[in-house]
């Protein structure tokens, strides 16, 4: 059997598509649904209660990060989601982490405290080391009414990836873990991405503005909650200091576990722009 966790998320519920026919697969999810459908089967999972973390008969886990927290929060989550794997007798877990280059970023903690949490354990582990999304991209650089992407990226460019290729990759892993036990994957973007690529692309014009101008622009739309403020600040540094361009990842797994060519992260930014 493969659980997989978190698939109210994008991430999840595209992971899921991609195992779609199977009859051994079961969705982790804080709110199951009343469903009807054939080989559909969901379990409630809440990784901030831990006696909803029952993985018994689960031989696959794969767990996509809970984020969106502090880090003592989801470190805490993943801890109690590994911990009732080891309890339940999980054979192989997989993880959703975040690229190797993305050191420099604020929430990178807790992913390599996950990492580490699973190398010293047990069970038989993969960990996928995610690039940042395209379709982040157009959230933390969306163009204004006027076609003008104001974001300061400077002249630094993004290794984006397109979600759906990250989770045909995490299909193809759950699907055969064995192959994969003990590898980590970088799965960063070939084609790094700035703000002028971004401009052309849409047709509008990219005007890089500061950091400072950045985070009060974010504090005053008033939908960031205060712990993501400097990690949406710390991104865009990181893209500007040229941490993120891919350069740094010595063995990008994405085109050989996808089989193919990965998909346009550039296209992937323009359709979640155009909602």
């Amino acid at each position: 059997m493969i659980l997989v966790t978190g698939t109210g998320g994008a991430l999840g519920q595209l992971i899921v598509g991609e195992l779609a026919g199977r009859d051994d697969v079961v969705l982790g999810t804080r709110t199951p649904r009343s469903t009807t459908e054939r080989r559909i089967t969901e379990r409630r999972v809440d990784f901030d209660d831990p006696s909803s973390l029952d993985f018994t008969g689960v031989d696959t886990l794969l767990i996509v990060s809970a984020g969106y927290g502090e880090d003592d929060v989801v470190i805490a989550r993943h801890d109690a989601a590994i911990s009732a794997a080891e309890k339940a007798g999980v054979r192989h877990v997989i993880y959703t982490s975040l690229s190797g280059d993305g050191d420099h970023l604020p929430y990178a903690l807790a992913h390599r405290w996950t990492e580490r949490r699973l190398q010293r354990g047990p069970l038989a582990w993969t960990i996928l080391r995610n690039g940042l999304y395209a379709e982040f991209l157009a959230a933390i650089a969306a163009p204004g009414p006027d076609g003008t992407i104001a974001a300061p990226l400077g002249t630094g460019r993004l290794a984006a990836v397109a979600r759906a290729d990250l989770a045909t990759v995490a299909a193809r892993v759950a699907a055969e873990p064995e192959r994969h036990a003990g590898r980590v994957y970088e799965l960063v973007g070939e084609q790094a991405l700035g703000g002028a690529d971004l401009a052309a692309a849409i047709g509008g014009s990219y005007e890089p503005c500061s950091l400072g101008a950045a985070r009060e622009a974010i504090t005053e739309a008033g939908e960031a909650l205060p712990y993501q403020v400097p990690m949406l600040v710390g991104t865009y540094s990181a893209i500007a200091g040229g941490f993120l361009d891919g350069d740094a990842i010595e063995d990008n797994a994405l085109r050989a576990l996808l089989g193919r060519e990965p998909s346009s992260a550039l296209d992937a930014y323009k359709a979640a722009v155009a909602g």
